[in-house]
């Protein structure tokens, strides 16, 4: 265990009490400020194609990579994690969601928007989601399950609040000023992270955890170099190369629990597949509503009443999926969730009216509570937790394929 993941991810005691119930709370707004955020960005769909003349799918761009950024950046999350400890990622995911609004309210071309509001502020709210889901997989154990979607709420709060807060300043202040705004709000997951303190060592765990590990690729080095074969030999060189770049890949992006772990290789790949739609809705809802003569005020509301929902199901999702008859099982569930979720999708086939889209917005919102509040719960059930942080890292960086490519493409 390196110093970075002792400080800030260690095995911690005491758990499931006192200052775990704030850190509980931290990421709870966190995950609001994050994962949150991008549900408002389609309110901005219009302005922006207007301010840029961009087509549908340039504009689209934006909010995927965006999203893309969020779930992909898991890898280098992990590494950070692992130096530094969880406290400081989550600052520093902060600084860079913050940095990244205040920079898109002066850009002039959609392509700069990319960069700033897409790339700069969606590696910055990957640091902070992840690092903040890695380190409530530490402070609860018993309780971890009902941790996993109480934080999940926190998502439902930002749906529901972003899109209401984003349509208010918009119509006030203009775009510009709004994502000016944005920055500051995000500045605050730097007090999240603050609130994420160092977790004490169990005694003990220091002594041990601080000998180094004996690396694999040493045993095929000494056996080597017992056979008379010399350290700056050309074959050994290109032999240890490849061992450390496989050691780092399998430390960060967990390749080799992905290769030996059916069930890992199996969700992540399914996870995969669904975010290619599952992004859709928020990105294309307020501008499908808008198009089909729905008021825009009334159109940004459907993403509320998304978010609304979520704050009541995900808690329920929780507590059911933590009963000991779902011990092991917990992956039906979440199935059940992303079938009814891609169903729920024929609705708007049938009619744009605005009481049909409430309809579709009130079934879409329960299957995803139960995807939202059982994703990570499932990971840790499939993987060992002082794997968490890397089995993450690869599966984000993913399904950030297909959340990557998936709105351009339907637009």
């Amino acid at each position: 265990m390196s110093q970075g993941e002792a400080a800030g991810c260690g095995t911690a005691k005491p758990q499931d009490q006192g200052w775990a119930w704030m850190v509980l709370l931290a990421a709870v707004v966190l995950q609001g400020l994050t994962l949150g955020f991008p549900c408002c960005i389609g309110i901005f769909f219009t302005d922006l194609q207007h301010e840029f003349q961009a087509s549908n799918s340039e504009t689209s761009w934006f909010p995927s990579i965006m999203v893309a950024v969020l779930h992909g950046g898991g890898p280098l999350c992990s590494i950070l994690v692992k130096r530094f400890g969880c406290r400081f990622v989550v600052m520093l995911g902060g600084l860079l969601s913050g940095l990244g609004m205040v920079s898109s309210s002066f850009c002039k071309s959609i392509s700069q928007l990319y960069l700033t509001a897409g790339l700069i502020t969606g590696l910055g709210s990957c640091f902070s989601f992840q690092a903040g889901v890695t380190v409530l997989g530490y402070y609860f154990v018993r309780w971890r399950t009902l941790a996993n979607a109480v934080a999940s709420t926190g998502v439902s709060l930002g749906f529901t609040l972003w899109p209401l807060l984003s349509q208010s300043l918009l119509d006030e202040m203009g775009w510009r000023n709004t994502f000016l705004i944005f920055g500051g709000i995000l500045l605050n997951c730097c007090v999240c992270g603050a609130i994420m303190r160092p977790i004490q060592l169990a005694s003990g765990s220091l002594p041990q955890s601080a000998k180094p590990e004996e690396e694999p690729g040493s045993r095929a080095e000494e056996a080597q170099l017992s056979n008379g074969a010399s350290p700056h030999h050309p074959t050994l060189q290109q032999h240890t190369k490849r061992t450390k770049c496989f050691q780092v890949l399998q430390k960060y992006l967990a390749f080799d629990i992905f290769c030996q772990n059916k069930g890992y290789q199996i969700y992540t790949i399914g996870v995969t597949w669904m975010m290619m739609g599952f992004a859709l809705p928020h990105v294309y809802l307020v501008p499908y509503a808008i198009h089909d003569g729905v008021e825009e005020r009334k159109a940004a509301l459907l993403i509320s009443i998304i978010g609304f929902i979520n704050i009541f199901i995900r808690p329920l999702t929780g507590l059911l999926s933590g009963h000991r008859v779902f011990t092991g099982r917990r992956i039906y569930l979440f199935s059940l969730a992303v079938l009814l979720c891609g169903l729920s999708n024929f609705i708007c086939v049938i009619s744009a009216e605005f009481s049909v889209l409430i309809l579709y917005c009130v079934i879409l919102s329960i299957a995803m509570s139960g995807v939202g509040a059982l994703t990570f719960q499932v990971l840790m059930d499939v993987v060992e937790m002082d794997r968490f942080s890397s089995a993450l890292g690869l599966f984000t960086i993913l399904e950030s394929t297909t959340l990557l490519i998936g709105p351009p493409l339907t637009g």
